[in-house]
């Protein structure tokens, strides 16, 4: 989508601020002994009250509001009885639309205390992402983004995942540009334009840099790393990105 009227930025607006919120209450009431579905439920409680629609649910028939994903788990998690527990890496994702406009946001946390090197890489999809961001401009190569992502990764000695990529959002939850690649991929020299609506999310590996999709036809996960992502919603503006999921 290329925002170009008020009525664009305040849709975004809205919706960007309404999928934050429900992302944030989901990180607050995340505890040890919590079930992903009980968390999924909150979600839905919150789209019906802000009158928005889960995107997941309405858009692909996904089995849940929100996707959560634990552990070895990295995206696309099916809510469901999995018991969340004390030092558990977890991943929110929460996209939804209200009046035609929508909106991508997720984050990767450590439950209470958890490993250092789970702390590390959350803290290292943070600094890629706002690394990325610097790059975020119109008239630049999109694949400076993915650049500035795996640069960051590498300088901690971790590497990013290949196959899961960022992607255009606004009238639809996926649309054009295709994939925000998280490394530096010379064929993707596609220039930014101005109004561009993207989704941005790097995703930071310890090890591996590919996922596989599990037998439930939706969950994306790692055999032996870990991974953390940070997510946003983003219009590209002369003046600087407009993050609408801060």
């Amino acid at each position: 989508m290329i925002a170009r009227t008020e009525e664009d930025f305040n849709g975004l607006k809205e919706i960007g601020k309404i999928v934050a919120s429900i992302r944030d209450e989901l990180v607050r009431r995340t505890k040890n002994v919590i079930t992903t579905k009980e968390l999924d439920d909150i979600a839905g409680e919150l789209f019906e009250k802000e009158g928005a629609v889960s995107a997941p649910k309405s858009e692909y028939d996904f089995p849940g509001y929100t996707c959560i994903s634990v552990n070895e788990e990295v995206a696309h998690g099916i809510p469901g009885d999995r018991v969340i527990q004390e030092g558990d890496l977890v991943n929110v994702d929460v996209s939804g639309s209200k009046n035609g406009y929508f909106a991508d946001t997720g984050i990767s946390f450590v439950v209470g205390e958890g490993e250092e090197v789970l702390t590390k890489i959350c803290s290292v999809a943070k600094q890629a992402f706002e690394a990325g961001l610097k790059k975020a401009k119109p008239g630049s190569k999109k694949s400076g983004i993915g650049k500035a992502v795996f640069v960051t990764a590498k300088q901690h000695e971790l590497t990013v995942i290949k196959n899961l990529t960022g992607h255009g959002v606004g009238r639809a939850i996926h649309e054009a540009p295709d994939h925000i690649y998280n490394y530096n991929d010379t064929s993707d020299d596609e220039l930014l334009k101005e109004g561009m609506v993207i989704a941005f999310e790097p995703f930071v590996s310890t090890l591996e840099e590919e996922v596989y999709q599990k037998g439930d036809g939706w969950t994306f996960a790692t055999k032996k790393s870990y991974v953390a992502q940070v997510e946003h919603t983003i219009i590209l503006t002369k003046n600087g990105p407009i993050i609408v999921t801060l």
